[in-house]
């Protein structure tokens, strides 16, 4: 570090007595710099501070001067996930003992919720150029390696050649230009002025903490972490704290442990300020200096997304993976019959007291594990494999108790009681139908029910209260209405010969539920789990039915094979399959940082962040992503379709909703040169919506010239 400050200062002071040197003597100079390379993206050429190489003179002052097009840009040495920083090769040179080259602050580029670091406009990069031998002349040949990049990235590779003779004499342009981006090249050691630096990296690689105190103040800072190649950062929430502390915390989007080198920071503070520091790592956080106060909403605020959230529950009812749902509330139905009317009025509103119990505490889950930090959203519990084997015995008691094969009853004496104080043991089954449906409704997504879970986990607790009970009362209000209208009973058939019909309809469409839920298991525990889970059922349902034994012994069997069920699930469950070839489409696997990347080459990245576990995903996929002409379009050469598949617990899909304020599935977007930052589509896909996204986020102007896209080539890498 003390060699780099002797080396930048030696630079500077160099430079500034080139100039002062050069307002002294005459010089009929010609401009000491190369042939320039010219293309559309960026004019490059090598400059020189000196005309020709004096007798003395030992080193050089040099410069690799770029000057980029309108909108282009070019990288730093530590670019971001989807840059390459620039590689020179100098071996071509002659009497060229080594060449420095330093490293002007760089400013930041925004893309994809990526953060990388450029330069655009301009940039100098300073050269210190050491003989082989003293005051002979040199011939500095670069082959250099480039990307730019504006709406597509063009990887530029060109020679230069600059020649200076024996003599004398100073350019004074380029003296300047190399003397003016020499002072922006961050100072390090004492002369940063820094007085502590610590930083923090937490236990799973998602969040970096910086934490800097200064000798001067701070005016409006900006910080450029250095992780290691494949390492991608967010957008940073950077704090500044009594006017000489910065604390600033990243997200960390990317993170290669075997790739990861120690942590160095650069900071700008304005045009005139930059410095690099190591900070000495931690083991706690460091505390941000003040809380940032959190946007309340206001009431007109509330009251939409409470309408929003309760829509959101009324449209569940009507989706497809709620049919278990309303195949239970028909069941719950034709057992009303024969009750008065406060009865069934009781009965309905038990079920809906169900419905908001759960709701109540799938909130109250939400807010805790939101609060130690957990990944939190809609449908999360079907990514757990004792949750599907608790469901999957919940379903097969339904499904027998619904065939007749036994009678789900409570102790004599616990229904004479209940019996007694009016409620009788049938409100229990109300309520627990309530409640089942609406676990049973979670793997669902609807319209208008994003935008409340997005809002609601974004917020305050009173936030989440809020849209969860309007929510559950969206869900609720089918029993709600029967609750405030028993009347409408009478208008169900009467009992007859149909009802064996419809129970047998019904018990079919739940043996169809429980096979949905077997193949998701499948896909989150692994074949081998699932079928361990499957053969205890069966013996637990072979157990069920066995008159030849005793009640207790059939409880105590059946409770030993439901436990061994309940445990196999979790202890037998194998690694994740690779995501790839899915139905008709041609899928490549979920990257974050790909998505720059294609993007970059002026490709349009179509991203379908699905699971087994949701039925909305499954419909979307079976009528518009796998048919004409939605098919077509994905297939085409210039998209890409992605799969993020959330079946698992996938803690980089996780932050990449998060980042997309989204908390549930499906959830797809279209990503292209003319929409950068995506474009969202509906939890409810259409052709028409995909074919619209696709070609709006397309461009016609992301070609090399030649109508061909560009690959982005070359390792990242700082130059020799």
């Amino acid at each position: 570090m003390k060699f780099r400050f002797a080396l930048h200062g030696f630079l500077w002071l160099g430079a500034i007595a080139v100039a002062q040197f050069g307002l002294l003597m005459p010089t009929t100079a010609t401009a000491a710099s190369s042939s320039a390379y010219e293309v559309a993206a960026v004019e490059a050429r090598l400059i020189s501070a000196q005309d020709a190489v004096s007798a003395e003179a030992e080193t050089l002052s040099a410069g690799l001067e770029l000057n980029l097009g309108d909108g282009w840009k070019t990288y730093w040495r530590s670019p971001g996930e989807v840059g390459v920083p620039p590689q020179i090769d100098w071996s071509g040179s002659e009497n060229v003992a080594s060449v420095d080259f330093l490293w002007p602050a760089p400013e930041r580029f925004t893309a994809f919720g990526i953060e990388n670091f450029g330069y655009h406009e301009e940039v100098v990069f300073p050269l210190q150029v050491t003989l082989e031998n003293p005051g002979q002349p040199v011939d500095l040949k670069a082959n250099v390696k480039l990307l730019t990049c504006s709406e597509v990235c063009v990887p530029q590779d060109f020679d230069l050649v600059l020649r200076l003779p024996n003599g004398s004499g100073i350019d004074q342009d380029s003296a300047d230009r190399i003397g003016t981006f020499l002072a922006r090249v961050p100072a390090e050691g004492d002369a940063a002025g820094i007085a502590t630096a610590r930083s923090h990296i937490n236990e799973d690689f998602t969040r970096l903490t910086i934490e800097i105190t200064s000798s001067s103040e701070f005016q409006a800072p900006d910080l450029f972490p250095e992780i290691g190649n494949g390492g991608a950062l967010g957008k940073p929430d950077i704090r500044v704290g009594g006017s000489r502390t910065l604390w600033a915390e990243f997200p960390i989007l990317a993170y290669m442990a075997e790739k990861a080198t120690p942590l160095s920071v650069t900071v700008t503070d304005g045009p005139e300020r930059a410095f690099t520091v190591t900070p000495e790592p931690v083991t706690a956080a460091p505390v941000p200096p003040f809380d940032v106060a959190r946007v309340i909403p206001g009431v007109d605020q509330l009251v939409w997304i409470a309408l929003v959230a309760f829509l959101g529950g009324l449209i569940l009812n009507a989706m497809p993976c709620v049919l278990p749902v309303l195949s239970i509330k028909l069941s719950s139905a034709m057992k009303s019959e024969g009750r008065s009317r406060g009865q069934v009025r009781a009965g309905f509103l038990a079920a809906a007291a169900g419905v908001m119990v759960f709701m109540w505490l799938l909130a109250t889950l939400l807010f805790a594990l939101q609060r130690i930090g957990v990944a939190v959203g809609w449908g999360l519990q079907f990514q757990n494999p004792v949750f599907l084997v608790l469901m999957l015995l919940v379903l097969g008691l339904f499904t027998a108790n619904l065939f007749g094969f036994f009678e789900i009853s409570l102790p004599a004496a616990l229904t004479t009681r209940l019996t007694r104080v009016g409620g009788g043991a049938g409100y229990w089954a109300d309520f627990a139908t309530g409640l089942f449906g609406a676990v049973m409704a979670t793997p669902c997504s609807a319209p208008f029910l994003g935008t409340a879970i997005a809002f609601a986990l974004a917020g305050r607790a009173m936030d989440i209260a809020m849209v969860f009970t309007m929510l559950g009362l969206g869900l609720a209000s089918p029993y709600m209405l029967v609750a405030i209208a028993p009347g409408l009973v009478r208008f169900l058939p009467k009992p007859g010969r149909w009802m064996i019909a419809l129970k047998t309809g019904l018990g079919l469409l739940l043996i169809g539920t429980a096979a949905w839920l077997f193949y998701v298991l499948i896909g989150v525990a692994g074949w081998r789990a699932a079928l361990v889970v499957a053969s205890l059922g069966a013996a637990l349902a072979v157990v069920s039915v066995s008159t030849w034994l005793s009640r207790k012994l059939r409880w105590a069997l059946g409770l030993t094979l439901a436990a061994l069920a309940i445990v196999a699930a979790p202890s037998l469950t194998t690694g994740p399959e690779i995501a790839g070839q899915s139905g008709t489409i041609s899928w490549i696997a979920f990257d974050r940082g790909d998505i720059a990347r294609r993007v970059s080459r002026g490709e349009v990245v179509f991203v379908d962040v699905t699971a087994n576990w949701c039925l909305t995903c499954k419909a979307n996929k079976a009528l518009v992503l796998e048919r004409d002409p939605v098919l077509a379009a994905l297939n085409g050469p210039e998209v890409s379709p992605m799969l993020a598949d959330w079946t698992r617990p996938n803690e980089a899909i996780a932050r990449f909703l998060e980042a997309n304020n989204r908390y549930g599935i499906p959830f797809n977007a279209v990503y292209g040169p003319s929409a950068p930052e995506g474009i969202i589509l509906s939890e409810i896909l259409s052709s028409g919506a995909v074919l619209t996204a696709l070609r709006d986020a397309g461009s016609s102007t992301n070609s090399d010239g030649d109508g061909k896209y560009t690959e982005l080539t070359g390792a990242a890498g700082a130059p020799d």
